[in-house]
This record gives C-alpha cells, sequence and structure tokens, in this order.
C-alpha cells in the first residue's frame, strides 16, 4: 500500500498502536531502539578535540537501517516519534544522520501519551530536532563513557577481568557500603517502655509511660524502671490534661518514575526492573477489544508532578460523580518538583480516569493490572481533598507518674477512600479510638507492663529506599536508576539478601579502590552538580563540551595517579577442605563472577569446578532421594533445587518445608508476604496463618 509519511518509533508495540490512529496515508515503523551509538571495542570520545564523539551503526542493526532507508525513500516526508525525553531527542537525532534529514526541518513529534487525540494533535505541531536536548544526552555518555572506559581497565589489570566503574553505579555503590559500615560498626544501647493498660467504664485503651513530676524522663535500665513502677502504688490515674485538633492530611502527588519504583516495590513487592517493563506496556499500548489499542499511561520516564488542566478537569468530574462534590478538590494543591526535576511532560497517571482497574482487568494480565490499579488509585487520591483526622491527647497521672495516651479518629476520609501512600518500615496508620475523657476523670488501671528493648542498627537498603536515598542526594535521573540497580547486581559487587542489599567482597574491594583513588567520581556534591550541568545543557543554558571539560580535567589528574599508586590485589582463595575428585589435588574457594564457588588449585591442569551448595535440612519433593539445596540464578536471586541435578530437575523459587499438604499430599512452601512469612500449598489448595 502506498503512503506518503513515513512515521518512525522506537517499539514495534509502539508502531502498532500509533498507526492505528494515523490513517492509510502513514506508515509506521520500529527503529527497535539505538541505530548508532559510541563502539564498544574503544573509548570513541576524541579527548584532544573537544570530546568529539565517533559513532558508529550498531552491530546487529544493519537490516533495520537498511529497511528505514528504503521506507525513507518512497515517503514524502519522514516524521521522529521517538519517546519524550533526552534519550529519545538523541535516537531522533541518529535517525535524521543516517537518513539524511534537515535538523531544522520540522520532523520531530512528541507526544506524552499514546491516545488517538494526543498522537493526532502532536502531528498537527511538529518541531525540529532539539540539539539543546541531544547534547545534553551527549555529555551524558561521554561522561558516563570517560568513567568507564577510564577505571575499568585499570581494576581488570590490577583486581580482576570483568569489572567495570560508573558514574551513578559507583556512588550506589557506595551509599551500600556505608552503610554495612554503619551497621557493623552499630553498638546496641538498652531502653525500657512502659506500657499501661487503662479502662474508664468498660472501654479500655493504652496510655505509656512519659515522664514523672511534670518532666519528660528517659528509662536506660532495670533500675529506673524499678523506680517508677515502685511510685506506682495501684490507685486509679487522674485525667490532668485533655487536648483535641483537628489535623489534615494531604494526599501524596502523582507518581514521578523514582516514587512509582518505590511504591511499586512496597505495595506490590515488584522489582524495579519489572516495574519499568510493566509500565512500558501499559505505556505502549493495550488492545482494548473493539475500542482498539490504547496507551493506559502516560509516558514512564518523568520527574515531573505536574498534571495537565485537561486531566484535572476530567478527574474531578469523575470523582464528583463517583465519590460526591465534598471528594473533589476545588482549588489547585501547590506542589514542588523534586530537586533536578525535568518538567518536559507530566507525572506518571492514567490517560483517562474514567478507564478504571474494574474496567480494564478484562485486558490485562496480572502484573498489569496491578500497576495500573497503583497508578489509577495515586493520582486519583492527588486530586482528591485532604482527610480530616480527630485526635485526641490524654495526659493520665497518679503520684507523679505521667502516662500519655494519644488517639485519632477519621472524621472524613476525603482521598484515604481511595488510597493511602506505603510506608518503609512496613507500618500502616491506624486508628486508635479513645474513649470520650475530660479532665478531671479518673481512670482505672488494669496493669502495668515494663519492656526491654535495643536500639537496633540502621537497615540495610531496599531497591525502594536506594533510589529514594539516590534521588534526594540529587543523582541520576529516572532512566538510569534501574539499570545502575541492576549492573552493581551483575557484577556481583552487592546481592540480595531478603530484598536488601548486602555488599560482596569483590564490591568493597573495588568500591575502597574507587574512594582512595577516585573520590572525586563518589562525591555526592559533585556527581549532582553534574546533573544540573546536563540540566543546563538541555535548557540551553551552557555548552555541552565546557561541562565535559570541567569533571575530566580533574578526573585526568586522578587517573595518572591511579595507574601509579594501585598495586595489584590478589584475592585469595580459601582453602575448601576437600580434595579434587577429578585430580586429587585440594579443592578451593573461588570468588567469581557470579559469586563464590569450588575449584581444583591444579589450575589450568584441572578445570574441575563445583557450585557451592547449601543444603537447608529438606528432602527433595520430587524424587525423594536428593537434598533442596540453595543455588543462585545468573541474575543472583535465590531459588531451590535438588542435590541430584540434573537427574532430578526440581526447582523452586519458595523455600520447601518439609511438609506435604493435607488437602492434596502436594508439598508445602514457605512464601514472603505482608507481614512476615507464610506456608503455603504450592496448588494454592492450602495456607497457614502468617508468622511474623
Amino acid at each position: 500500500m502506498a503512503y506518503k509519511y513515513l512515521v518512525i518509533v522506537e517499539s514495534p508495540a509502539k508502531a502498532k498502536t500509533i498507526e492505528k490512529y494515523l490513517g492509510r496515508n502513514y506508515k509506521v515503523v520500529a527503529s527497535v531502539g539505538h541505530v548508532r551509538d559510541l563502539p564498544k571495542s574503544k573509548m570513541g570520545i576524541d579527548i584532544e578535540n573537544n570530546y568529539e564523539p565517533h559513532y558508529i551503526s550498531i552491530r546487529g542493526k544493519g537490516d533495520v537501517i537498511k529497511s528505514l532507508k528504503q521506507a525513507a525513500k518512497k515517503a514524502q516526508k519522514v516524521y521522529l516519534a521517538s519517546d519524550p525525553d533526552r534519550e529519545g531527542e538523541a535516537i531522533a537525532w541518529h535517525l535524521a544522520y543516517l537518513l539524511g534529514l534537515d535538523l531544522k526541518d520540522k520532523n520531530r513529534v512528541v507526544f506524552n501519551e499514546i491516545t488517538k487525540d494526543a498522537v493526532k494533535a502532536a502531528f498537527k505541531e511538529p518541531r525540529s530536532i532539539d540539539v539543546s536536548l541531544v547534547d545534553a544526552q551527549q555529555a551524558r555518555r561521554a561522561l558516563d563513557r570517560l568513567v568507564g572506559y577510564s577505571i575499568s581497565p585499570i581494576l581488570w589489570r590490577k583486581v580482576k577481568k570483568g569489572l567495570s566503574a560508573g558514574r551513578v553505579q559507583s556512588i550506589a555503590l557506595k551509599i551500600i557500603i556505608d552503610r554495612e559500615k554503619e551497621i557493623r560498626e552499630f553498638i546496641p544501647e538498652e531502653y525500657w517502655s512502659i506500657d499501661g493498660n487503662f479502662k474508664k467504664e468498660k472501654k479500655k485503651f493504652k496510655a505509656n509511660f512519659w515522664g514523672v513530676d511534670g518532666k519528660k524522663k528517659k528509662l536506660p535500665n532495670a533500675e529506673s524502671v524499678k523506680e517508677i513502677t515502685q511510685r506506682i502504688d495501684g490507685k486509679d490515674y487522674q485525667v490532668t490534661k485533655v487536648e483535641k485538633k483537628e489535623r489534615r492530611r494531604n494526599p501524596a502527588q502523582s507518581f514521578t518514575t523514582s516514587n512509582m519504583q518505590q511504591e511499586a516495590a512496597r505495595k506490590l513487592n515488584f522489582r524495579t526492573r519489572k516495574t519499568m517493563m510493566v509500565a512500558q506496556q501499559l505505556y505502549e499500548g493495550i488492545s482494548l477489544g473493539k475500542q482498539g489499542t490504547v496507551g493506559l499511561i502516560t509516558y514512564m520516564r518523568t520527574d515531573s508532578t505536574r498534571i495537565s488542566d485537561t486531566a484535572k478537569a476530567e478527574a474531578a468530574e469523575f470523582i464528583e460523580n463517583k465519590y460526591g462534590k465534598e471528594y473533589s478538590q476545588h482549588t489547585a494543591r501547590k506542589t514542588k518538583n523534586p530537586q533536578g526535576a525535568q518538567d518536559a511532560h507530566e507525572a506518571i497517571r492514567p490517560t483517562s480516569v474514567n478507564r478504571t482497574p474494574d474496567e480494564m482487568k478484562q485486558y490485562l494480565d496480572k502484573d498489569q493490572l496491578k500497576l495500573y490499579t497503583l497508578i489509577w488509585s495515586r493520582f486519583v487520591a492527588s486530586q482528591m481533598t485532604a482527610a480530616v483526622l480527630d485526635t485526641m491527647k490524654v495526659t493520665l497521672e497518679q503520684n507523679g507518674v505521667i502516662f500519655i495516651a494519644n488517639g485519632s479518629k477519621i472524621k472524613f476520609k476525603g482521598f484515604m477512600q481511595v488510597y493511602v501512600e506505603g510506608r518503609d518500615d512496613g507500618k500502616e496508620d491506624k486508628e486508635n479510638i479513645l474513649p470520650e475523657l475530660v479532665e478531671g476523670d479518673v481512670v482505672q488501671s488494669v496493669n502495668i507492663e515494663p519492656k526491654q528493648h535495643f536500639t537496633q542498627p540502621p537497615a540495610r537498603f531496599s531497591e525502594a529506599t536506594l533510589i529514594k536515598t539516590l534521588e534526594e542526594n540529587g543523582v541520576g535521573r529516572p532512566s538510569t536508576y534501574a539499570p545502575t540497580l541492576d549492573t552493581i547486581q551483575r557484577r556481583y559487587y552487592v546481592k540480595l539478601t531478603q530484598r536488601r542489599f548486602e555488599p560482596t567482597e569483590l564490591g568493597e574491594i573495588v568500591n575502597s579502590l574507587i574512594v582512595d583513588f577516585f573520590p572525586q567520581i563518589v562525591d555526592v556534591n559533585f556527581t549532582a552538580e553534574m546533573e544540573n550541568g546536563l540540566d543546563k545543557i538541555e535548557e540551553g543554558k551552557e555548552e555541552w563540551v565546557n561541562v565535559v571539560d570541567r569533571f575530566y580535567k580533574p578526573f585526568a589528574v586522578e587517573l595518572e595517579k591511579a595507574e601509579e599508586g594501585i598495586e595489584k590485589i590478589q584475592i585469595k582463595d580459601e582453602p575448601a577442605g576437600f580434595d579434587c575428585d577429578v585430580c586429587g589435588h585440594p579443592m578451593v574457594i573461588k570468588l567469581g563472577r557470579y559469586g563464590k564457588f569450588y575449584a581444583c588449585s591444579n589450575f589450568p591442569d584441572c578445570r574441575n569446578t563445583k557450585p557451592i551448595i547449601k543444603e537447608i535440612g529438606v528432602e527433595c519433593p520430587v524424587c525423594h532421594k536428593g537434598q533442596v539445596v540453595e543455588r543462585k540464578s545468573k541474575k543472583n536471586r535465590l531459588f531451590y533445587g535438588c542435590s541430584r541435578y540434573p537427574d532430578c530437575d526440581f526447582t523452586s523459587w519458595d523455600k520447601p518445608v518439609g511438609r506435604s499438604c493435607p488437602k492434596c499430599d502436594n508439598y508445602l512452601v514457605e512464601k514472603k508476604v505482608k507481614g512476615g512469612k507464610q506456608v503455603v500449598c504450592i496448588n494454592g489448595d492450602y495456607e497457614e496463618a502468617v508468622q511474623k
């Protein structure tokens, strides 16, 4: 079929959705991501010539480029409709170069959502390629390449082949290791609390010890608790003060990329990479039967919290109709974008609030529905009125000993009717309703419970809390978080233990070298300043070469010192305690790319290796001959398998518990669930109570 206009996008899924909107005069094809990049075999940056990048066509993309050129020749005009961010602009720029398009020509089309109206509107207002946006991406690639291709060879020579360093990944690694040092050096301190159970008439409530004789008092040890309990003589307590207040709680803003990743980790147990993969599916288009293919959410790489007036108006009408006028936010709430936010597009929201999760569930798979529900609920809540809570603080006193009870009751749910933001500590705010009390009332003490506690070390970072920390420090941007976390795990610098990052010995060695010899790379403030420099390039306020030069000159000095100063580090092999079953030489424990493994000390004459396996004390539920052992996947994820592999191919992501299901006789496994662990049947026929 003949066509007048050729439209090029990144992905086939996006191409399929858009072509249906544009009609027979348009042909939409996909570049399948980037078509040109810096070469993998060398630096590709001419430092002596103003950091000129030397781009080449990506290996394996020859057929794609050839077909794009052929299609372009047949078209009267070519439109470049890659994603609306730095990376998308760079893809458009590279395509323009390969196809011989004029950069001043208005052939660039951008849209924040893939819906018929948004796409058609975008094609009415094409623009020329934004060279400032391209330069910002070019500067980022140059900086990343200068760091990676300068430090990585040193690590290869001095430590181990296959290692790498990068601007953002090195800071992420340092943050994880600094936290680990805090944990190791932490000294627990004892402290006590006294919980009191009270009642007025038949209504019971709790209060906590506060102090004595009008002064707040800490309880560092059992002796201090004894002093207090000896003063309490079992008599009733008097209510000496009642404070009542009305507190308003505002909803969270609509999602940016980073807080979508954080919330999906908290509420859905999604890994960062999974969140972005599912979000991309929702953005690029879902088939809605007779309605055709529609993008269900706006562009998913954004650090803006802005919402368009059209979306606000649609949300207001929806909320009034579904929940009532009193739930709709009539005046715009002031919002603040995160540090360094690029406000080119909106927050992540549904493309139409009228496409409710209930209506969409027939078209979405399980993971798509979970994430869409989260995005939809968060957006709707952000456009609703504040929740109103009645709070009450009651002071109880007896013989100078003071207890305080805090209560709260929801007076008006507001946005909480739809959505409440998750918390990193896993706790949720709950109502605590106190009996109606006034000053002078007498309440009865039911019992007093002293409890010993010890201060806890800071928690290791989860994916969610690490992203939050990187964002708070101005390090990285929406598109970099998921690849950064992926890289430090693939390099085995860190491993996930109970979904928390724990540094490996290799990670600590690499971090130590970078901190000692390349302090600028892991300086959070310096890196945040670099990100600001990239933003200024994008805004046309600074030349990209100047930003790169400002970084590279001091870095080059560090590089020279490192070449001379770093001594070759020998990672010592540990004795395994048994001999090789091939040649009889002692086996040793080596550190490899995916962790530790057994190897023959007679290497290279003997290449015998074995995985290090840990038995969990459970018989294999499939063959009943082997033992269930812990294993690691290539992505460093823990799973369980049979010790008789490959003779028995039993595997499970969940830990078998060594018992059979009382209903179907299949095996039971232990799953991590919200609030603890739960033993369940693999067929879903049986489950036990959650254990904390």
